[in-house]
């Protein structure tokens, strides 16, 4: 009854559009944060909230020496969606800047996925260089940055809107995420750091190799098949990027050397990645 979700304009998608569009298109979450008192209860609030607009997107944050502000995916695969990560992490620091009437710089910009060619444009819009290829998906704004005064607060519409988000909550059911999204998007971070090793990945989802074993085949599945079938689906993403060379991509796929790449192309698709890419040329 209480759900909506974020409105992400297709003509928004990329970053370049970020400034174009009014803010006011996302809809609940943008209103809920901008008639807070201070940018710290805004922040909280994208945090507390953004599974009431969208279940799939997750905006955590944490203060200390810093302002972190960090986004990850709930039931869908990580690696399958670049722009839509690209443009919430962008569209949260624009709003931050907005909502405060201050061009925030952040202290760090990270983006997880790998993305190839020059990012100029990127690092003029966030005012710092933006690093690709990290371990999650955040930025971090100075601690002092939270007692920043909203321009457009507004207690008593933000008390409206925060007794409609939290009878949201309550009316969702929990999360829906399923277990194999959950073991991609930890495969996908450990893949170009080498030998990727179930014991990680079951730690990192907090829980015993066995158990992970165990809940994988009661939805039939075992860890080597969603291993092997995240690294040819992401090895034909990467290889229609003619700008990643291929000994990049079997880096980033796990594997030491090229020709193992090779092999395991022969065996996913039937070619070896200079003939995939010859093919799809035509």
């Amino acid at each position: 009854m209480f759900r909506t979700h974020i409105r992400t304009p297709r003509r928004t998608r990329r970053y370049g559009r970020i400034a174009d569009f009014d803010l006011r298109e996302i809809g609940l979450l943008y209103y809920v944060m901008a008639s807070s008192q201070t940018l710290g209860e805004a922040l909280k609030r994208l945090a507390r909230y953004s599974k009431v607009t969208n279940e799939a997107l997750v905006f955590g944050y944490r203060e200390g020496n810093r302002l972190i502000v960090n986004l990850s995916y709930s039931g869908i695969s990580r690696h399958s969606d670049r722009h839509q990560i690209e443009f919430c992490m962008f569209a949260v620091l624009r709003i931050c800047r907005v909502l405060t009437g201050q061009q925030l710089v952040p202290q760090h910009f990270w983006i997880s996925h790998h993305r190839s060619g020059t990012n100029s444009e990127m690092a003029r819009f966030v005012g710092t260089a933006v690093e690709f290829g990290a371990t999650t998906d955040e930025f971090a704004l100075n601690a002092n940055a939270r007692e920043l005064p909203l321009i457009h607060a507004d207690p008593y519409l933000n008390n409206l809107l925060l007794k409609y988000c939290e009878a949201a909550l309550t009316d969702r059911k929990g999360d829906v995420s399923q277990l194999r999204t959950r073991v991609e998007n930890a495969i996908s971070s450990l893949l170009p750091h080498g030998r990727v090793v179930v014991g990680d990945v079951a730690r990192s989802l907090g829980m015993s190799k066995r158990t992970l074993a165990r809940k994988l085949s009661d939805e039939g599945l075992n860890f080597t098949e969603v291993l092997q079938q995240l690294r040819r689906d992401l090895a034909v993403r990467y290889l229609d990027d003619r700008k990643l060379h291929i000994s990049k991509i079997a880096w980033l796929l796990g594997f030491n050397e090229v020709s193992a790449f090779t092999h395991a192309c022969g065996r996913w698709i039937g070619k070896t990645p200079s003939q995939t890419r010859t093919a799809d040329a035509y």
